[in-house]
């Protein structure tokens, strides 16, 4: 965020300065000489929490716009500076409707602009919210945020969202960065790793974070002692499992992503116990790992591809993009699906409304848990809330079985 600094109030174009012996130049409103004599260094300083910037630029000669202060909407109304500090900032102390009327044309008419570090500084909070999500470009991560940022929205909080695929160590540098600038909240959208030693490093930060009156919550797994949305993934995908052994695969291979994600662990450990629910077993062979994206999940089907043998029936891969990349894979080798090999997918994301054949997967509501996220904010709590957030299996045509399995 860029610091705003004033310019020179003898800059201002037109201003006129009292000279000697002169009284000094009334405000419009004010009934108060001098109501604006500058300072020696041309600046006029208003109070934290107070100050504001107008919309810059520069005058007819060149020389840069002053900075227009909650002052200068107070002489231009003619009120007092606390008056027009209640009616801007929305305080407590209601004003009578003529006197806000008059702030608030003046406020239009200076191009006045509320100093949000100021006010930050002044009452301990801003009202911005932090959002850091592991990749916006994911349909998962991007479907959580817009639920975040529609109801932050109308609790009267900024969501500023940042993407970062450094784990703990980028969520913390942000942490941090939101506890300088005094947000209101951060929410961590995304899945824990396996280093204890950064989660615990995380945690401490988050602490330090809530110590200092900021909200904290998290959508993955419950490791960081916030309110936290807790999807259902071990659960979605032993379900998912039993599902498609139903439908009359036997053959499995999973596409795991990284290894060193809570998630991808849980979901592989939950599809392992749903087949195993049904007698079937999972070759460790065919449990290939790789990133959680498009390209990821190609590339983890090619090696179950190059692997030879009898191919598996069916492969899961532990989110939708890794499925739409196993899916070109595919294509590209010129096998069927769900003929030659069924694939299924977890999420659900919007973009499976133009895949083809349709994708079989686990739906979680993503926009919903990213409003719930939000509300959590919103609504504090004396100890921290986890809620589960159960999948449903939701079955199409890129698993229906091959002819003459039941």
């Amino acid at each position: 965020m860029a610091e705003l600094k004033p310019g020179g109030r003898g800059a201002r174009a037109g201003a006129r300065q009292p000279g000697a012996g002169q009284p000094g130049a009334g405000q419009p409103g004010t009934g108060r000489p001098g109501a604006r004599q500058a300072r020696e260094d041309g600046t006029r300083e208003a109070g934290a929490g107070q100050g504001g910037a107008g919309p810059g630029g520069a005058g007819p000669g060149g020389e840069p716009l002053a900075r227009v202060t909650l002052q200068d909407v107070a002489d231009r109304a003619g009120v007092s500076l606390s008056t027009a500090s209640r009616v801007v900032n929305e305080g407590s102390r209601r004003v009578g409707p003529r006197l806000a009327d008059r702030v608030t044309k003046a406020v239009a008419e200076l191009g006045y602009m509320a100093n949000l570090q100021a006010r930050a500084v002044a009452t301990g909070q801003s009202t911005m919210m932090g959002v850091i999500v592991h990749d916006i470009a994911d349909p998962y991560f991007s479907s959580i945020a817009a639920g975040l940022m529609e109801i932050s929205h109308a609790g009267g909080l900024l969501a500023c969202v940042s993407s970062t695929a450094a784990g703990e160590a980028g969520e913390l540098d942000y942490v941090s960065l939101m506890r300088a600038q005094r947000a209101r909240a951060v929410v961590l959208v995304g899945s824990r790793s396996a280093d204890a030693a950064a989660t615990a490093a995380l945690r401490a930060e988050i602490g330090a974070f809530t110590r200092d009156g900021g909200r904290a919550v998290c959508v993955g797994q419950d490791l960081l002692g916030i309110d936290t949305i807790l999807p259902g993934n071990a659960g979605g995908a032993e379900a998912l499992a039993g599902a498609l052994v139903a439908l009359g695969h036997r053959e499995f291979a999973v596409l795991a992503g990284p290894d060193r994600l809570v998630t991808a662990r849980d979901r592989v450990a939950g599809f392992a116990a749903g087949l195993a629910a049904w007698s079937v077993s999972l070759e460790p062979r065919r449990v290939i790992h790789g990133a959680f994206t498009r390209d990821g999940g190609y590339q983890a089907m090619s090696a179950i591809l190059a692997a030879g043998g009898t191919p598996p029936d069916c492969v899961f891969a532990v989110n939708d993009v890794m499925a739409v990349g196993a899916l070109a894979r595919l294509r590209a080798d010129g096998l069927a699906v769900p003929a030659d090999i069924a694939v299924a997918g977890f999420d659900d994301i919007t973009t499976l409304r133009d895949i083809y054949p349709p994708l079989t997967t686990v739906r979680l509501p993503l926009k919903q848990m990213g409003e719930m996220a939000a509300s959590l904010v919103l609504q504090e709590a004396d100890q921290p809330r986890v809620i589960p957030v159960p999948g449903e299996v939701i079955l199409r045509d890129s698993t229906l079985p091959r002819p003459g399995r039941h």
